[in-house]
């Protein structure tokens, strides 16, 4: 059975990170199709593999600057025993680590441990991974000469 802050890490991770992440990877890709994403997609789909990578490594770092931005409002919250608590199984999430914005990150941080998205485990900065095109080595050839 999970403790109470592990069991909020993965929820957070998967319900923010991960959800915002994928919605990114999806648009990268061109799989939305909302009609209110047309003009998005159509800016995206002019942008090359490097440029794709600079903006997933940009939202990336926004939304792991939000999630840290959000435990600290938390920890403070706690510390001067504000009204926003947040509780798992009974127990105030704020007070069960030294550093609850710090919690995310590194080999052992939440992300690291709970995330189900690929490239953010992998700490990938480029764009959403696709399958490399494989040259047959006598066209390879050819196109050498």
């Amino acid at each position: 059975m999970k403790e109470p802050l592990d069991k909020f890490g993965e929820f957070l991770v998967r319900n923010l990170h991960d959800k915002m992440l994928n919605d990114l990877d999806m648009l990268l890709l061109g799989t939305r199709r909302a009609p209110e994403l047309l003009e998005l997609r159509t800016a995206i789909s002019q942008l090359g593999d490097a440029e794709q990578g600079v903006v997933r490594a940009i939202v990336d770092h926004i939304v792991i600057a939000g999630m840290r931005d959000l435990l600290f409002a938390i920890e403070e919250e706690a510390a001067v025993k504000g009204s926003v608590r947040v509780t798992v199984d009974n127990r105030e999430i704020a007070k069960l680590s030294d550093a609850l914005h710090g919690e995310i990150l590194g080999e052992a941080g939440w992300i690291a441990r709970f995330s189900k998205n690929p490239a953010a485990v992998a700490g990938q900065v480029g764009p959403p991974p696709q399958e490399e095109e494989v040259i047959p080595e006598s066209l390879a050839d050819a196109t050498m000469a």
